[in-house]
């Protein structure tokens, strides 16, 4: 059954999505790329690929995806919410779970297979959560950041398909597998010396496992995208050289179904803030968009009109 669901998953995003937006399900066109996508970071918006914002929400923030449901999972700085899109104040909030107060930051927000949340929590107890759709703490990981500075603990984890979570900790220069019992399974580390060691300050930010086993890592002040295979080797890499100096503090990335990847970056206030790059580190779409200013992560829903698949569980 699990098999099945995870086929499916994809597939019901994508139509619910096109219903909720009115979007047409259908092959790209010829011409420029378009996309619509859900930004997370100084705003919460959703753009449609007509450039104008379909819908917005209060606050800035740092996680989140578009369901199944055409609902949205938002991790703010102190809550998780699943909110019901609608105009201005007839939003919805159905799901809501607030930070513990002996911690100090949430960074994450997943929806499970499962129906529960991903959530993590930094401070003096870092930690990832389980939390069902009642708000109540099914699983509680413990997480070995290997600092106290509590912004710089970690960032987005993800649930794996095989029950693990795979968690970037920047001032660790690694990104580390955790099995559900907590015990670190696995270490990818990014001070790798063919990226420049320590010295290039390359924090793993956003770590995305692959179909093929690789995963792909934001490297957010060493303004770099890189995909490591499951030995921790270097197999593509994409940096400030090959964009033309694009990358200003690299947070979110998203690896699309043609085998583009798109990264975010949180440090442009102006200008290329998303830039899609092939697998040869061509740019092929950018979005100057000033909403999309400052984005912490985000989720490319459609391009040229065709729901995007693979998200939010990769």
């Amino acid at each position: 059954m699990r098999t099945n669901v995870t086929r499916l998953y994809p597939i019901l995003l994508s139509l619910a999505f096109c219903l909720c937006a009115g979007l047409p399900v259908r092959g790209a066109e010829e011409g420029s790329i378009r996309h619509s996508y859900l930004v997370l970071g100084g705003k919460t918006v959703i753009i449609n690929e007509d450039g104008k914002p379909q819908w917005e929400y209060r606050g800035g923030s740092r996680d989140g995806f578009v369901l199944p449901n055409g609902n949205v999972l938002i991790a703010f700085a102190d809550r998780v919410e699943e909110v019901v899109p609608a105009k201005e104040k007839l939003n919805q909030v159905v799901f809501t779970y607030q930070r513990s107060k002996e911690n100090g930051e949430i960074s994450t927000a997943q929806r499970l297979y499962n129906g529960n949340t991903l959530v993590t929590e930094l401070g003096s107890r870092p930690r990832l959560l389980e939390v069902n759709p009642q708000g109540q703490i099914v699983l509680d990981v413990p997480l070995q950041p290997e600092t106290e500075n509590v912004h710089m603990q970690t960032r987005m984890a993800r649930q794996l398909r095989n029950g693990n979570f795979l968690v970037p900790h920047l001032l660790a220069f690694a990104v580390k597998e955790y099995s559900p019992e907590g015990k670190v399974v696995r270490v990818f580390k990014t001070d790798l010396e063919e990226l420049g060691g320590r010295k290039a300050e390359n924090w793993p930010f956003t770590a995305i496992r692959l179909d093929n086993g690789n995963s792909v890592v934001s490297l957010t002040h060493g303004n770099k995208v890189v995909e490591l295979n499951p030995r921790g080797e270097v197999v593509w890499k994409v940096d400030n050289g090959d964009v033309g100096g694009k990358f200003n503090d690299p947070c979110g990335s998203q690896r699309l179904a043609n085998g583009n990847t798109v990264i975010g970056s949180h440090g442009v206030s102006k200008g290329s803030s998303m830039i899609e790059v092939t697998p040869e580190r061509k740019i092929v779409w950018t979005s100057e968009h000033p909403l999309a200013a400052g984005v912490h992560h985000f989720q490319i829903l459609t391009t040229n009109g065709k729901p995007e698949p693979g998200m939010p569980m990769k």
